[in-house]
């Protein structure tokens, strides 16, 4: 069940499919006002896809809102394919973008890896940069990386448990490489069935405060076969970037920020999120002077969720009334 407080769906009154380098094809979408404050929406995963959630977030008589499906994922061509897509690949896109649309600056609005591809586009171009929303920030990490895939600690043994067994007991110590390789490689139902366990495992996670862990999350259907296919490529796309840690490591993503630009800068994260841990967005918060860091308990790391849908309209909405989100606004 969705949450109260969000604005109605709304279909995009404007669609592109934008080539850009090397074959790719992203699908760019518009929405709301054309009048309004622009804002950008970063969508999760990596390769997960926009969804209309993240719309209804925005106030859709305030703000012009463009929804970007990145490399690989969502209604992007050719979906899965990890070839010339890297983070450097999404930040030359995000520019392609913003300057066929002909935006100056925009809002920038990301939740986990979109919080992260966010805090990347900022240091990158610090100029384009209007303001910052950061929900569950994502510190790709070889911890934080390895913490997820491994479970080690013990979130839910249980459901990592079941994780684990499309795994050969000598390969459970390294899951992500075991499911980038098959991912890659395995047969179309091989593929399916560990996409499928990743996608359980992460649900098993993403849940907020009333949800054991480890039960499978309330009104979520076993994906039919086209979902399926569908998150072979999203996590084929996902694997090659945690492989990788995201091209952010080397230095880490918080030695980068000190090129960020000073604007607004909200972090909104849960204290109890599984999947994206919350020292990480202490981590970026301590070196961002100018940021505010809000705690949404109770949320996991679930957009959706009451608490945390909440905070998001309200930040939004007094970022478009008065240019800021509710705390004084920044030099």
């Amino acid at each position: 069940m969705l949450p109260t407080g969000l604005y109605p769906e709304s279909p995009p009154w404007r669609t592109h499919a934008l080539e850009v380098p090397h074959g790719h094809v992203l699908h760019v979408e518009e929405g709301g006002n054309p009048e309004g404050a622009c804002a950008v929406v970063l969508h999760g995963g990596p390769g997960s896809g926009s969804s209309p959630l993240l719309r209804r977030f925005f106030d859709p008589a305030r703000y012009r809102v463009i929804s970007i499906d990145q490399r690989g994922a969502g209604r992007s061509r050719p979906r899965g394919a990890t070839m010339h897509n890297r983070t450097a690949d999404l930040l030359g896109d995000l520019q392609r973008v913003r300057e066929q649309l002909g935006v100056p600056r925009w809002l920038v609005v990301g939740g986990s890896w979109g919080a992260t591809l966010a805090l990347a586009h900022a240091a990158f171009e610090p100029q384009a940069v209007a303001a910052l929303l950061l929900r569950a920030v994502f510190l790709p990490s070889a911890e934080e990386i390895g913490a997820f895939f491994q479970d080690s600690a013990g979130r839910a043994p249980a459901a990592w448990a079941r994780f684990a067994s499309v795994a050969p007991a000598g390969e459970r110590h390294d899951m992500l490489g075991f499911l980038a390789r098959g991912l890659q490689q395995a047969p179309a139902d091989g593929a399916r069935q560990l996409a499928l366990a990743w996608w359980h495992w992460e649900q098993a996670l993403a849940r907020g405060t009333g949800v054991p862990a480890g039960e499978p999350m309330p009104a979520q259907a076993r994906p039919d076969r086209e979902t399926l296919d569908a998150l072979v490529d999203r996590y084929r796309v996902q694997s090659h970037y945690l492989l990788h840690r995201c091209w952010l490591d080397a230095p880490p993503l918080p030695d980068r920020l000190a090129a960020l630009p000073r604007v607004p800068t909200l972090l909104l994260h849960s204290r109890d999120d599984r999947i994206c841990a919350p020292h990480g967005a202490e981590a970026v918060h301590d070196r961002i002077p100018h940021s505010r860091l809000q705690w949404v308990d109770g949320a996991g790391h679930d957009p959706a969720h009451p608490a945390m849908a909440s905070a998001m309209v309200a930040a939004l909405d007094s970022y478009a009334r008065h240019g800021h989100f509710g705390n004084a606004p920044t030099p």
